[in-house]
């Protein structure tokens, strides 16, 4: 079986992750796309994350519909920050028969050598890299960017999706609408548990 690791904090997951994830499904021969919610990014500030339990279960009635798409909570027993190179010693211990890739973004291309082992990670499993928009300053040949070769690094013909976590949470506090944004099932969870001070405007 091949499955795509598609991590991520999804604080919250949206429309926009399940778009990529299905992609990934259709367009490149993979079994099943597992959405591995990530506990503590080492890139990312732990402030203002919802509590892991919640975000996992959010990605679970997100994707519960689809059983090609699957919830990971692989990341929840190791060491944190979480590593990607870690997590894949573990999934490779799991599941020996498996192959994996790993789903990312294009802007990450431009930090990818400064993940841990990251050379090990593309000869290893390799990366389905899905377009993002970029901002005015940058570019492919921005330094520090690892070039997508056709192999071991991928870029999908995916759509661009611009779907921002950080505007949901805002919208949320705020009492704006989210709809069509978030999954139904992710939304009505976020409204059970007033996760983001989600509030209804009168």
């Amino acid at each position: 079986m091949t499955v795509g690791l598609y991590f991520g904090s999804f604080n919250p997951i949206h429309t926009g992750h399940l778009i990529i994830g299905q992609h990934m499904l259709t367009h490149h021969a993979l079994d099943e796309v597992w959405f591995v919610v990530t506990p503590h990014n080492p890139m990312k500030q732990a402030d203002g994350l919802a509590p892991e339990e919640d975000r996992l279960a959010m990605v679970r009635q997100a994707v519960a519909d689809n059983p090609r798409l699957k919830a990971e909570d692989a990341e929840f027993g190791l060491p944190r920050p979480n590593y990607t190179a870690h997590t894949m010693d573990f999934l490779r211990r799991r599941h020996p028969e498996w192959e994996f890739r790993i789903i990312i973004g294009e802007d990450n291309l431009r930090t990818l050598q400064q993940w841990a082992r990251w050379r090990e990670l593309v000869d290893g499993c390799g990366f389905l890299v899905y377009p993002r928009a970029r901002t005015e300053d940058e570019s492919d040949t921005a330094e520090g960017t690892v070039a997508p070769n056709g192999k071991s690094i991928v870029l999908s013909p995916a759509p661009i999706i611009s779907i921002s976590s950080t505007y949901l949470r805002t919208a949320l506090a705020n009492g704006d609408s989210a709809r069509y944004l978030l999954p139904d099932a992710a939304a009505d969870f976020i409204r059970a548990k007033g996760l983001y001070g989600y509030f209804t405007k009168d």
